[in-house]
């Protein structure tokens, strides 16, 4: 028995924030914004809307298109680093509520931008071993509720939106989540960070005017690390598997930067055909960003039945983690 990758949905807000939006804002430009990043407007979800109102809209649209009723999931995980909540109840608990899915495990992980990868290593281990049989995924974010839009090294970067997946077994190969691989290093945890506002900074008046609720990167240290890893670890997973990188059909990369995703691309090889890019549209959604990229593929065609599909992404902790992934949806 394999695990399966059975159906995809995403959802985004309505709300547009722009480059020019955010000229007015901090002092940038579009043309920097565009040339540094390849970022030209992000999606912003409104006061109202909280990440567990991102994360069920996206599983809505993947249960309906797996076929399932909602009665059958039997797991709920949940990765972000905006939850509703800052220490309990989990955003995949909300989730469940909202779905009208009761007596369910449900729970989070924190993983930054790698969370969806590294759920999918969670819920093929689930599916394999025999514990669980459908099991949603849901990465969800409303970053803009933790980013300093005085900043202007940050706030460019990173917009709101979820996407949400169904796991299920499968006796076909060609429909299986093939492998795995997830890793981190906590020695680079202070090089993307939100320092405060947990048990080492509690909430305070100083920690509010330091803004250390809000998130802090030092860009060019990301940049360098993240190129490196991520082009090391599709090397290795390719080579685990006796892969080469032209039988893959899609290269799916974390959505946090066209400049990183370019210099992995070149350096593996990957044709610009192959490789989906949603980073123009949305920016950095860090655990929403590989299934809505998978979703924006579904969507436009590009992903058809037993593809094969190559997932790469890197994020705060410093996590990381790869997939070979064939799509097993209609």
């Amino acid at each position: 028995m394999y695990a399966s990758l059975k159906s995809i949905g995403a959802y985004v807000p309505s709300r547009i924030l722009s480059n020019a939006d955010l000229e007015k804002m901090v002092d940038t430009s579009d043309e920097w914004i565009e040339k540094r990043t390849g970022i030209k407007e992000r999606r912003i979800a409104s006061a109202e809307e909280s990440t567990s109102d991102l994360g069920t809209k996206a599983a809505e649209i993947a249960i309906a298109r797996s076929g399932i009723a909602k009665e059958e999931i039997d797991l709920i995980i949940c990765a972000t680093l905006s939850p509703d909540h800052l220490c309990m109840p989990s955003t995949a608990c909300i989730i469940a509520a909202k779905l009208g899915i009761t007596n369910v495990m449900a729970y989070d992980i924190s993983a930054a931008c790698s969370g969806f990868v590294y759920m999918l290593s969670m819920a093929k281990a689930y599916i394999e071993s025999g514990m669980k049989k459908k099991i949603l995924l849901v990465g969800a974010e409303k970053i803009s509720s933790v980013v300093d839009y005085t900043d202007r090294g940050t706030c460019i970067l990173f917009g709101d939106g979820a996407g949400a997946a169904i796991i299920g077994a499968t006796d076909n190969k060609n429909e299986a989540i093939v492998d795995v691989h997830a890793s981190a290093d906590g020695n680079y945890a202070d090089y993307l960070i939100t320092p405060g506002c947990g048990s080492k900074y509690p909430c305070s008046q100083e920690t509010l005017d330091e803004r250390l609720n809000f998130i802090k990167m030092k860009g060019n240290d990301v940049y360098k690390v993240a190129v490196k890893t991520l082009t090391n670890d599709v090397v290795d997973i390719l080579q685990s598997n006796g892969l080469e990188a032209s039988q893959v059909d899609h290269f799916i990369p974390h959505q946090a930067n066209f400049r990183i995703i370019d210099a992995v691309r070149e350096k593996l090889n990957f044709p610009i055909e192959k490789t989906v890019l949603t980073v123009e549209k949305y920016g950095n959604t860090s655990a929403a960003s590989i299934p809505m990229a998978i979703n924006d593929a579904y969507e436009t065609g590009r992903i058809h039945k037993g593809d094969l599909m190559l997932l790469d992404t890197f994020g705060g902790g410093f996590t990381w983690a790869s997939a070979l992934v064939r799509f097993g949806g209609n």
